[in-house]
């Protein structure tokens, strides 16, 4: 009687109580293995289902997003920088307006309002210095953007065309397989049908053989035929030589009568017909004689 197998948690707690006396290793070599072997099924199950066209329109799309990813950058900074500009417009013209304040203090002899209206004059121009400063920094920034933006549209542009190029050429290639393997019946369809028609001719020669060899045991008589409709080759032979006697004999009586042939001629032709049953000389009768039309 063979041995039970063991669980695999028993053999789990043995190598662990194994590993923490110090005899034996993890089996960290296993594990390896079994993942390489899982890694390596899964791969080829996705290589299997992946298609190169859905591959590459996927690819398509992840750079369509990317493009507009970067206009929208482009959008933003335009943005920030027409809103500089705005302030920027708005602090030239506080300016000039404390500088027109600022004469019209010393026309009117207020050297005090002149001199606050200078001070807000000079606050306003640091902050108009500054705002330069990074309006420059947003249109440099602005035109690295758009750049990248028309390099990226160039760039997913020939990818399209070459997108459309591998797909229409890998169509092409997937239609003339599908082709050959159709001529050549190695497809699974094509297989099913060739299969089929395998099995049919199989089983038609085995019907007719079955068939063949039926009808030899029964005219061997190795069988009975209980209808009784069967016959053997004997009898068959003699159905067959005395069906053409009776035609031979016929045909000869008939060219006696068209050739008006005499009634003696006509009655060797019926006693060659009637062989072997004799009959006596008194019952023969003449034959009436038939005039050619």
């Amino acid at each position: 009687m063979d041995a039970e197998p063991v669980p695999l948690v028993l053999l789990q707690s043995l190598e662990l109580e194994s590993v923490r006396r110090g005899r034996a290793k993890p089996m960290s070599g296993v594990m390896k293995r079994m993942g390489m072997i899982f890694r390596a099924k899964a791969n080829k199950a996705l290589d299997r289902a992946e298609d190169p066209r859905e591959t590459l329109d996927y690819s398509y799309q992840k750079q369509l997003e990317l493009l507009q990813k970067v206009r929208r950058g482009v959008a933003d900074v335009a943005t920030s920088r027409k809103r500089l500009e705005l302030q920027l417009n708005q602090l030239q013209s506080q300016s000039s307006k404390h500088e027109d304040q600022g004469r019209k203090a010393l026309a009117l002899g207020r050297e005090d309002l002149a001199r606050e209206a200078l001070s807000r004059r000079a606050a306003l121009q640091q902050q108009v210095a500054d705002l330069e400063a990074q309006h420059a920094t947003l249109q440099g920034e602005e035109e690295k953007l758009t750049l990248a933006a028309q390099r990226l549209q160039a760039k997913v542009d020939a990818f399209r065309t070459k997108k459309e190029t591998i797909k229409a050429t890998y169509t092409a290639a997937q239609a003339q397989t599908r082709i050959g393997e159709a001529f050549s019946g190695i497809s699974e369809e094509m297989g099913d049908v060739g299969l089929a028609i395998q099995r049919a001719e199989d089983k038609t020669a085995q019907m007719q053989a079955r068939a063949g060899a039926i009808d030899e045991l029964l005219a061997s008589g190795a069988l009975d035929d209980p209808t009784g409709m069967h016959k053997d080759d004997i009898q068959a032979e003699l159905d067959r030589l005395s069906g053409g006697s009776d035609v031979e004999l016929e045909l000869q009586r008939m060219k006696a009568e068209l050739a008006g042939g005499t009634t003696e001629q006509q009655q060797a032709i019926e006693g060659g017909q009637g062989q072997g049953q004799a009959q006596p000389q008194h019952q023969q009768q003449d034959t009436p004689r038939f005039d050619k039309q």
